[in-house]
């Protein structure tokens, strides 16, 4: 941004719609051999794609046990949709004192009168609070319903990590004082709130890379399987998506990704390539977290692409976006697309023919979200930039990603030392986790720590952590209290709630954009 462009120089249409159109099709590609392993073999959950395919068959099947898992979803559903209007749409002409237009709030702070924290905000002085933390109990209906279908283990975890970071690594990192090149002081954790972003991320992420590569490695026979041959056996490979697809739809993703990068945003062909291999990990982590958890941590997975790139391509903010670009945005697609073959897996579609479907949607959906983008940013004064108080879009996980950008940009040693220690740490811890984990005898498996669940719990705010394991608890306590109902009923009462609370909420936004926006 200059004086003559205030508002900005927006990249070429063009070089954008390339860009996104590349970055979809090499993570919808990514996601060929990963479903053969974490979806044929592996079988695990996906909990958006099974709740799709569950409210599916409730839509379609005939028999009476159908249309009484039918109704069990219609109402679970129609009762979840309820709550998003409550708490997200801005009907008030005035925010109230908290900045909330809504009629009920997001967030309760019920535990602030009874329950104990640890740590002295900085800025105040003061002894803080439970909700300081992001101790709170959320409305996301939604989070509960996946919290459902993730059962109790992983969100037990979860809330396990969440509770190290709210009373051990969180109060730590607020007393972690250093002084920066600069002459700055800088506190590992600035304030109680960022705790999961400033010292939560960088502790869970490398957890989390940690736990999914040594998996990776512990099922070599099965990925070396996957690539020879297609699905579970002979009777399979007519209809699952061969590997030569793979070979050449991600190599020439690949190579226009890295020859945009060097034309447009200056980085070099070899760092380019790098960042593309960089994708491939980080997407095999994304897609396992996701099958597990229904949380796709895209953010998390980019960040470490930028601390990568803060080391070889230092005071370059433009690289180091656009290469965690390139992990974020293949991630995202290649979660979705698993997600959509897990439906498939459940219903009996043909994965090939899901997977032109997805393909052939590249097209159309690259064009239409740049045309969208373009329509509700034409430029960045729309977005929370300098000089720009009252932003249109607040765009949060931008701003993180800036900020990172911004700090990389001042060399590795403005990097502060404790989340230095805490990437180590995480990546020991989350390797030798789940080395201990795959090791055990089976029986044993279910008492262990879950690493996806824990190290998910360090990347999230308390709030939402609090509300998987709500669903976890409640699914647990069915299942003891009633078996029978719980098998029958307990995906199709989950999938109601995801769907209800999602589509409503989608609804909440667009209001709040184009209606109360005001």
């Amino acid at each position: 941004m200059t004086p003559e462009t205030p508002g900005g120089t927006p990249l070429p249409f063009l070089v954008l719609l390339g860009w996104v159109f590349f970055l979809a099709m090499l993570g919808t590609c990514l996601a060929i051999p990963m479903k053969r392993t974490m979806i044929n073999r592996e079988r695990l959950r996906f909990p958006s794609g099974t709740a799709a395919a569950v409210t599916l068959q409730s839509l379609y099947a005939d028999s009476a046990a159908a249309l009484r898992k039918a109704k069990a979803l219609l109402w679970s559903g129609l009762i979840a949709a309820m709550v998003p209007p409550l708490t997200s749409l801005n009907l008030r002409a005035t925010a109230l004192a908290d900045g909330r237009r809504s009629l009920l709030p997001e967030h309760y702070d019920v535990f602030n009168a009874w329950l104990p924290v640890r740590g002295v905000d900085p800025k105040t002085g003061l002894a803080t609070k439970a909700s300081d933390w992001s101790i709170q109990l959320g409305a996301d209906v939604a989070l509960a319903g996946a919290g459902m279908i993730m059962g109790f283990r992983i969100t037990f975890w979860m809330l396990a990590g969440a509770i190290v970071l709210a009373y051990g690594a969180g109060p730590w990192g607020l007393e972690q004082v250093w002084t920066d090149p600069s002459g700055n002081v800088v506190r590992a954790v600035s304030t109680p709130g960022r705790a999961w972003r400033e010292i939560g991320l960088w502790f869970g992420a490398p957890f989390l890379i940690g736990s999914a590569l040594t998996a990776f490695a512990l099922q070599g026979k099965a990925i070396v399987r996957a690539f020879r041959r297609s699905g579970d056996g002979p009777d399979r490979s007519a209809v699952e998506v061969p590997n030569s697809w793979f070979y050449a739809g991600s190599g020439v993703a690949a190579a226009g990704l890295i020859v945009m990068a060097d034309v447009y945003f200056h980085i070099p062909i070899l760092y380019g390539a790098l960042a593309v291999l960089l994708a491939f990990v980080l997407c095999l982590v994304a897609a396992r977290i996701t099958g597990e958890t229904d949380v796709t941590p895209t953010g998390a997975m980019g960040k470490i692409v930028q601390l990568t790139y803060g080391g070889l391509m230092p005071q370059q903010a433009t690289p180091n976006l656009m290469t965690a670009g390139i992990t974020s945005g293949s991630a995202s697609a290649c979660a979705d697309l698993l997600n959509d073959l897990r439906s498939g897996y459940l219903l009996g579609a043909h994965p090939r023919r899901q997977f032109v479907a997805q393909f052939l949607g590249i097209f159309g959906g690259s064009l239409a979200t740049v045309i969208g983008f373009r329509l509700l940013v034409p430029n960045a004064t729309k977005l929370p930039i300098e000089g720009v108080e009252n932003p249109e879009f607040a765009a949060p996980a931008a701003v993180q990603w800036k900020a990172v950008a911004d700090l990389l940009t001042k060399g590795m040693d403005n990097f502060h030392p404790t989340h230095q220690k805490a990437i180590v740490v995480g990546l020991v811890l989350g390797a030798a986790l789940t080395l201990l984990e795959k090791l055990s005898p089976k029986g044993w498996r279910k008492w262990m720590l879950s690493p996806t669940g824990f190290g998910l719990g360090f990347i999230l705010p308390f709030a939402n952590n609090l509300q998987f394991f709500i669903g976890g608890l409640a699914i647990l306590i069915w299942s003891k209290v009633a078996r029978k109902s719980e098998e029958d009923y307990g995906v199709p009462v989950a999938s109601g709630i995801i769907a209800g609370a999602a589509i409503l909420g989608v609804i909440v936004a667009c209001l709040n954009n184009f209606v109360f926006n005001q």
